[in-house]
This record gives structure tokens, C-alpha cells and sequence, in this order.
């Protein structure tokens, strides 16, 4: 890992900050990408790593046009991207299909499916033609089960699942890597931006469970990074003990 690239979308928080932390201490360079400057700068001076090693980009990966121009702008020695993780990604409300915020739709829609798009559709190619690379997206349990409420989130990452397939069998034939890690129940900022930041309602999701943690995911995307390298790990799903399936929780309130 030592002095490989790995650019990580989401980077600000959560399981992107984490996945920041542990390459960064096996040596790699880190491209962390994130919409909150403050918040990705604040990660930068908290890894303790030479400033030659990490390059910060304010990215709303949304914007395919912003996107495809923090990729073409990139330094000449930040350009081969070794391992991408797709890691930007949220959940909006948990209204009934039926009464769905339209808004809430697209920014699902447009983070999950299309932002993971864009990121791969451009730095794939490079990988491609340098032979060596791995991309890591970040889904969910919801993209393998659905649940009330989770209609066009559960669908998002079921496009994540599908879409990780699809890109795997299209590599055929390179030796690049594709790689799903799929987490249950993780505490993150995850419910407080689903329930547009009513901390309270979001504290209820984790009460009395104890769920993953950040640096457990990211614990799990090493490793499948770290593998030989003629090996892929092509799915994981992870939860925690806690959590039997997307609706069966264990709570000891």
C-alpha cells in the first residue's frame, strides 16, 4: 500500500474519513474528496501525514462537470488513481413511497447512482490502460432487502449492487478489481442527514444496539484492498451482531 493513490469520495465524515485514517497509516496517498472544505482540511492536519501525501478536493460529485474536471486537473503525480472508493452516499426521509419528498429523490438519486457513476466512468479508463487498479464502492444491506420507507433508498443501492457487477464483468479480461462492501447498521452522521438533522430521531435508530462503527467498515474495505493481487473479493456484507436482516434488530432498552 505504501505510496499508492487512493482517492476517496465522502471524505469528510463517517466511514470516509475512517478509510482516510487506516490507508494513511499503511502509507498510501490519499485523494480525499468531500463538498465540506473546513470539515476535509480539519481531516487532513488530524492524519499527521506529510503534506506530500494527501491532495483535498472540494467535490460535489453530483456535478458530472466538476467531477470531470477535478479528474482532468489533477497533478501529474496524482493522476494514477490506484484504488477509487465510491463512498459518497446518503438517505432522505423515510416517507412512504406514496408520500415521497421529490427533492429527497433526486439528491438520493443523484449521490448514490449517478455521483458513483461519474467517479467511475472517469477514473476507470486510467486503470484500464495502466493495467493495475480497484474500485471499492460503498453499498448497503438496503441494497439487498428493502424496508417501509426505504423505497428509493434500498433501490439506490440495489443500483450500487447491480452496478458493481456490471462493471466487474466488463473488466474481464484487465486486472482491475471491483469490490461491494455492504454494512448494516452503521453509526455515522447516516440518520441525522436522513432525518434532516433532527438528532433526537436519529439517536433513536442506534438506541440500545450496538452497531458498527466507522473503522469497522473501514477495517473490512482494507483488507479486500489488500489482497493478493489475482484475488477480488467481490461482496461483502457486514452487520453487526445486533442486526439479523434489514428490519431484525436487537434492542435492550
Amino acid at each position: 500500500m505504501q505510496n499508492q493513490i487512493v482517492f476517496i469520495t465522502g471524505a469528510s465524515s463517517g466511514i470516509g474519513a475512517a478509510c482516510a485514517k487506516i490507508f494513511a497509516h499503511a502509507g498510501a496517498k490519499l485523494i480525499l474528496a468531500a463538498r465540506r472544505w473546513e470539515r476535509l482540511q480539519q481531516l487532513a492536519n488530524s492524519l499527521d501525514i506529510p503534506s506530500e501525501k494527501i491532495h483535498l478536493l472540494q467535490l460535489d460529485v453530483c456535478d458530472r462537470l466538476a467531477v470531470e474536471s477535478a479528474i482532468a486537473n489533477l497533478p501529474s503525480s496524482w493522476k494514477n488513481i490506484d484504488i477509487l472508493i465510491n463512498n459518497a452516499g446518503l438517505s432522505r426521509g423515510l416517507s412512504k413511497l406514496q408520500e415521497g419528498d421529490f427533492q429527497d429523490w433526486e439528491e438520493m438519486i443523484d449521490t448514490n447512482i449517478k455521483g458513483l457513476l461519474y467517479l467511475t466512468r472517469y477514473v476507470v479508463p486510467g486503470m484500464v490502460e495502466r493495467n493495475h487498479g480497484h474500485v471499492i464502492n460503498i453499498g448497503s444491506i438496503a441494497g439487498h432487502q428493502t424496508y417501509p420507507g426505504g423505497n428509493v433508498y434500498c433501490g439506490t443501492k440495489a443500483a450500487v449492487k447491480a452496478i458493481s457487477e456490471g462493471l466487474k464483468q466488463d473488466l474481464l479480461g484487465t486486472p482491475v478489481r471491483v469490490t461491494s462492501v455492504d454494512p448494516g447498521m452503521v453509526e455515522t452522521e447516516f440518520s441525522q442527514v436522513r432525518f434532516h438533522g433532527d438528532t433526537e430521531r436519529a439517536k433513536k435508530v442506534y438506541a440500545g444496539v450496538n452497531p458498527l462503527t466507522p473503522d469497522d467498515v473501514a477495517d473490512v474495505i482494507f483488507f479486500c484492498a489488500t489482497r493478493a493481487s489475482h484475488v477480488n473479493i467481490n461482496e461483502v456484507i457486514l452487520m453487526p451482531v445486533d442486526q439479523a436482516s434489514a428490519t431484525l434488530v436487537n434492542r435492550q432498552l
